[in-house]
């Protein structure tokens, strides 16, 4: 029998594009359970959830492929309704697929694993300078990851590249990041796919982080 993990967008479910990259590093003896917290929304509704002063910004791709942007406070009690159903559905271990920052409020006996947690845990002992380049979907992100990240690095150069735009955003973002001398370089967003991260590398000749792929792994480990 195959054991059950839970994967939570704070977009519409399913997330193929994000799963299935995941399914490759974490094997066919894992079942991936899904769930999202916009899940049954209209596109009319989603578009209401304007972030408020001081809201974290999140942004996420919908069934239709269209990429919004929104407030983490209207989707908070969301996401507690997708924890029971994956906790009912008999995930193990429930993975938020979002690099977000959360707020410890979830009612679950179930381990709760939050990429933003894993990446800050990694990414500072992987730059010997403290000094890291970060790739963001929207350009008002750019001061919660500069607020973010530097709680745990010293330098950090906040650059825009939407990964649900064209790949010219994010070609133009590692070439921004090509002209600073960071140690490594975060793709702070679940949506930047390997591809992406090959594109980075290329360009910057630097290290590159990518959530996804990073959280599948250690996942992996956990589940072997």
């Amino acid at each position: 029998m195959k054991r059950k993990i839970g994967t939570i967008t704070i977009g519409q479910s399913p997330r193929e594009d994000v799963i299935g990259e995941m399914r490759d590093i974490l094997g066919d003896n894992i079942e991936i359970l899904q769930a999202g917290a916009l899940d049954g929304l209209t596109n009319d509704e989603i578009l209401q959830f304007v972030p408020k002063e001081g809201d974290f910004v999140l942004v996420s791709k919908l069934k239709d492929g269209l990429s919004v942007k929104f407030g983490e406070s209207y989707i908070l009690p969301r996401l507690q309704k997708c924890v029971e159903k994956l906790d009912a559905e008999g995930a193990e271990l429930i993975v938020f697929i979002c690099t977000g920052k959360f707020p410890t409020i979830f009612n679950t006996q179930k381990l709760l694993l939050y990429p933003q947690t894993i990446l800050h845990a990694v990414v500072p002992r992987l730059a010997p300078h403290s000094h890291i380049g970060v790739l963001n979907p929207d350009r008002d992100q750019v001061r919660q990851c500069l607020e973010l990240w530097g709680q745990s690095v010293e330098k950090v150069e906040a650059v825009v590249g939407s990964p649900y735009g064209d790949i010219a955003e994010v070609i133009q973002a590692a070439e921004e990041l090509r002209k600073q001398d960071v140690d490594v370089i975060v793709m702070d967003c679940i949506g930047y796919t390997v591809e992406m991260k090959r594109i980075v590398q290329n360009i910057t000749g630097k290290p590159v982080i990518l959530a996804r792929t990073l959280v599948a792994r250690i996942v992996r480990e956990m589940m072997d």
